[in-house]
């Protein structure tokens, strides 16, 4: 895991994308979700996250499988005061229940997200909430691409994705298909940041930070053409007693 370090070091031009997205979800869930006794947050990732989390009232509780990730977080963030737990997520447990947990950009880096959402369940609180955030690959800028011939396959990873260590993109549709198997429900899904053109055709633009949020609100009524996809999930007791 810690070859993809570099990924998270701000030397990337879709950082500008990933700022946009990763400051903007965490908001979201805290609208939804107030003052969680305890949050259980998956991964750190570039920290924007996990920096919004901790000032919460809570205690937040952040897994990560990489030591690199964690130092450099620590070294970013060093007045951060999130509980940081090295471990895979495949590994973790614990007897406490939570009344959030967020899994925000993780399930396209790991082998089996169906097993990570199977797994998690168990670690929720009985009225707790459990949020995904993962990329969509028929996010609006990605769809002209195909449609003008620039992208054969809306699916196919790119070269940033590999240095990031994404193993997938989602769906709607898929992503539905995916929570509905391992046993939860939606309460909500919206989007993540309408992004229309190319990263590289964004930046050429310089738009005003009110169009970028402004894109942001947008998003969120438009699931299938946003960057990302944020599913608000509860377990479907019906479907796993």
């Amino acid at each position: 895991m810690d070859v993809h370090v570099a990924a998270y070091e701000g030397k990337n031009i879709y950082d500008f994308d990933n700022e946009i997205a990763l400051t903007w979800y965490p908001k979201r869930i805290a609208g939804v979700v107030k003052g969680p006794r305890a949050v259980l947050d998956l991964g750190l990732g570039h920290g924007f996250a996990t920096e919004i989390f901790s000032g919460g009232p809570g205690r937040h509780v952040v897994l990560e499988g990489s030591p690199a990730v964690i130092e450099h977080f620590k070294l970013r963030f060093p007045g951060n005061k999130s509980e940081l737990v090295e471990t895979y997520f495949e590994e973790f447990d614990t007897d406490e229940r939570f009344d959030l947990i967020v899994m925000g950009f993780i399930l396209e880096h790991v082998d089996d997200p169906l097993l990570i959402l199977n797994r998690f369940r168990k670690f929720l609180a009985p009225a707790g909430k459990l949020f995904v955030a993962v990329p969509n690959a028929e996010v609006m800028n990605r769809r002209l691409g195909n449609l003008a011939g620039m992208l054969p396959d809306m699916q196919a990873l790119s070269e940033n994705d590999q240095v990031l260590g994404h193993q997938r993109y989602f769906t709607v549709n898929s992503l539905t298909k995916l929570v509905n198997d391992a046993g939860y429900k939606i309460e909500k899904m919206e989007g993540i940041y309408l992004k229309p053109f190319a990263t590289s055709q964004l930046l050429s633009l310089n738009l005003d930070t009110k169009i970028i949020q402004a894109l942001c609100e947008m998003g969120v009524d438009y699931p299938e053409l946003s960057c990302g996809l944020l599913a608000q999930l509860t377990p479907d007791h019906q479907a796993h007693p």
